[in-house]
């Protein structure tokens, strides 16, 4: 692989942070809570706290969650006391949960290093011994949180510095990963880096963006090879993903004679750990076609019977102890028990299609079904839970969404 040393000459090497810290000062991002390049005292707190959020979200998305998680959580402190149930809920509809649970532990982490040295972590490899915390997310923290020298290089990096350099190597490679982590070390000042990683991040977010990039207001566009060859959107590139399987479940609202619906804290491994959910009845899943969009949604809406759970779920096991939590298992064998079966929720067609909830690896087609139980029902299964220590509650759909962690595929079924 050529080296990064001759795919620009020195000279736009060396101007590289000057032109970049030049624009920045004029049409950068300045007014954002959890920026500290203005400060003399800058907090790690707030810079950790905000780099988790931003993990695979926007900022617009991130706001209102950071400002109410600095309201609850002004300190690490804070939000290493705090139950799970309530940083859960603060987290809620923020997506990819595995975060939470990171921010969590590593809150009380981050105060056990504070409680034996007196500080947070001052060196890289200290941040980098923080759960959720990888190598682009402390260099933000040391360059950022602590004014000392720190390198980035995160998705809105690796945009502008494949397309400045024509890098054309598969970003999801290591080789080209290393490459990139060596041009970024090669640009960032040793004073400064803060700045230059808000520069840069502000960079890929506001001009050089992915469908759209804003070229002529580009400060780096002189030099910038794919802006040359009039390939930016060539760049990065990434090997096409692969179609995404499709899972179909039921969502079962089990009410009692007070319209009530039972609620499961979720294991706290696996989708929406520790967030509280509807019992989920499983029925099938449907590999990905690279032959063309998904109709798996038109085609179960249009059928006007409730999706049934195959008999073969049950009998394989393998599948149903995979796809169905242990409370879950609980409730499918006590509901089959009492011969009781959930319908749909309502007699339209357009009301019953399933709602589709989108995650890494996979679509989920939800379909609300409903069943109602009597008190002793309800007496009856709560004390099965219970007794095989699973977290419940019985509550309405307003007062689940409002002191609830709730996973937004939860919130669309109740909207």
């Amino acid at each position: 692989m050529t080296s990064i040393t001759f795919i620009h000459s020195e000279t736009n090497l060396d101007s590289f942070a000057p032109r970049l810290l030049d624009w920045f000062e004029t049409n950068g991002r300045h007014d954002l809570p959890w920026q500290q390049h203005q400060t003399d005292t800058p907090n790690p707190y707030i810079v950790w706290l905000s780099e988790i959020m931003l993990q695979q979200t926007q900022v617009t998305t991130v706001l209102p969650y950071f400002a109410r998680f600095m309201d609850s959580f002004p300190s690490v402190q804070d939000l290493a006391a705090a139950e799970w149930d309530m940083v859960a809920e603060h987290w809620a509809g923020l997506g990819y949960y595995a975060r939470a649970r990171n921010l969590h532990k590593g809150a009380k982490q981050l105060v056990a290093v504070i409680d034996e040295t007196g500080d947070f972590p001052q060196t890289l490899a200290g941040w980098e011994a923080i759960s959720g915390v990888g190598p682009s997310t402390a260099g933000a923290i040391m360059a950022m949180g602590l004014h000392r020298y720190g390198v980035i290089c995160d998705g809105n990096v690796k945009r502008v510095l494949t397309r400045w350099a024509a890098i054309d190597g598969d970003i999801t490679k290591s080789a080209t990963t290393k490459e990139l982590w060596a041009l970024a070390e090669r640009l960032t000042p040793r004073e400064n880096s803060g700045l230059f990683a808000q520069a840069m991040m502000d960079m890929g977010a506001t001009l050089c963006t992915r469908s759209k990039p804003s070229c002529l207001l580009c400060p780096l566009q002189n030099d910038c090879l794919a802006h040359a060859q009039g390939r930016e959107i060539d760049y990065p590139v990434k090997a096409k993903k692969q179609p995404k399987p499709s899972k179909f479940s039921h969502a079962l609202l089990i009410k009692d004679t007070n319209g009530k619906i039972l609620w499961l804290q979720r294991p706290d491994n696996g989708i929406w750990g520790g967030l509280w959910s509807l019992p989920l009845q499983f029925v099938e899943k449907i590999e990905g076609k690279a032959s063309g969009k998904a109709t798996d949604k038109k085609q179960v809406a249009n059928d006007d019977k409730p999706l049934a759970v195959p008999s073969d779920v049950r009998r394989n096991e393998k599948v149903y102890e995979a796809e169905f939590t242990t409370a879950e298992q609980i409730i499918h064998e006590w509901l089959a028990k009492n011969e009781l079966i959930a319908e749909s929720v309502s007699h339209s067609l357009l009301e019953d299609a399933p709602i589709k909830h989108s995650l890494t690896h996979f679509h989920w087609y939800l379909t609300p079904q409903s069943v109602t139980l009597d008190a002793k029902q309800t007496a009856e299964i709560s004390k099965a839970l219970q007794v095989a220590d699973i977290n419940i509650n019985w509550l309405s759909a307003d007062d689940a969404r409002a002191t609830l962690g709730l996973p937004r595929a939860m919130v669309k079924i109740l909207e």
